[in-house]
């Protein structure tokens, strides 16, 4: 049996730990995409470390960079600069020709640890990332804008600032410093198109959002693996994501709790504010219309669907012919003996108010007169 080499078996049980360190992050309140999604963004730089599929997608529209003209371009910056030979020695140290990594974060990591060593502003923003996001007021990073910096420097620490930004929830500002970013500009294309699509899910940007998981799946064999398992839910979330329902109304409400916790009650925050209440209005208004629409419905059809039996004439077999009787005063019918009507009326003066005594009783002097000659 032959021995697997080395770097996989390494490689694999790093994976094995991110999967025990992801599993043990405990569930929030939010949907379960979006748990999965916090959960991953939060892991930090080891966990984002994952394995490599070693086949290549030939239709891929983006390409994961070259680790040997990553070196290049970073000792050719190196030499603009015109660092003294100890510093250049130093950065050089992260690259050595025999060992360059093919995994794009760990060229990232490798690149921002380089570029510090020659650059002042590099390195407060660098060591600004390696603390916890803590929300408040951020330290301007105009600097990153600067068309005189270099954009090997540039647009990378915008992907590691940006990245930091999404981690501590800071969205608004992780999608200032990721817009505009193609996977060509930076040396770890994937972490840019995960991270942005983060972003635009958090927001809600539909359709930003679907655009940017679309081109991170597209190269899904160039991309870790843990990325490509939480794109496909963030994919499959947002395309079932319905503007004004109660979930989407439910969703920009926990948006507006996580600007308040950081610190954010400015003219954004109110404008979502602004929006869910509106949103809220519409819902309830619909509410509304259905139920009128059902009491009305309801009331047009009070009538049972049945009668009562005993209001259907009952069928028989019988000849419908009876025994005719006269029922006028000369036959005698609804005469009573003297006794039994005196006992009629005390019943009915118990059981009825006083009045209805004295109708009886003219009731029964009226047949006593028509019946006397």
């Amino acid at each position: 049996m032959s021995k697997r080499p080395r770097k996989r078996m390494k490689d694999e049980g790093r994976g094995m730990r991110d999967e025990r360190e992801w599993r043990r992050y405990p569930a929030s309140r939010m949907p379960l995409v979006a748990s999965l999604v916090a959960v991953f963004v939060g892991m930090g730089v080891a966990a984002a470390c994952a394995q490599r599929l070693s086949e290549k997608s030939e239709t891929a529209p983006w390409r994961p960079c070259d680790p040997a003209e990553v070196r290049a371009r970073v000792l050719a910056w190196l030499d603009e600069r015109g660092v003294d030979e100890a510093t250049r020695a130093k950065a050089a140290e992260h690259w050595p020709a025999d060992s360059l990594p093919s995994d794009g974060t760990e060229l990232l990591a490798r690149l921002v640890r380089s570029i510090p060593l020659v650059d002042e502003d590099a390195r407060k923003l660098v060591d600004l990332c390696s603390k916890p996001a803590t929300g408040g007021t951020l330290p301007s990073q105009a600097w990153l804008a600067d068309p005189k910096r270099a954009t090997l420097v540039a647009n990378n620490l915008r992907l590691w600032y940006g990245r930091w930004l999404a981690q501590g929830a800071m969205f608004d500002e992780s999608r200032e410093q990721l817009a505009g970013l193609e996977p060509e500009d930076v040396v770890d294309p994937a972490t840019l198109l995960f991270y942005q699509a983060v972003v635009y899910h958090r927001l809600l940007d539909q359709e930003a959002g679907m655009k940017a998981l679309e081109r991170l799946l597209a190269g899904v064999d160039q991309s870790p693996r843990r990325y490509a398992a939480v794109a496909r839910l963030m994919q499959a979330d947002l395309k079932g994501l319905k503007p004004d329902s109660l979930d989407h109304i439910a969703r920009r409400m926990d948006d507006v709790r996580r600007r308040l916790d950081l610190g954010r009650a400015g003219p954004k925050v109110r404008k979502v504010e602004d929006g869910v209440i509106e949103s809220l209005d519409k819902l309830i208004e619909k509410l509304e219309a259905q139920q009128q629409q059902a009491a009305a419905s309801s009331s047009g059809n009070l009538q049972p669907a049945s009668p009562a039996e005993e209001s259907r004439p009952m069928g028989g077999k019988g000849r419908g012919e009876v025994t005719k009787r006269e029922i006028g005063t000369g036959s005698g019918w609804g005469d009573l003996p003297p006794k039994q009507r005196e006992e009629a009326l005390q019943q009915i003066g118990r059981e009825f108010p006083s009045h209805y005594r004295d109708v009886i009783e003219q009731y029964f002097r009226k047949l006593a007169n028509e019946g006397s000659p």
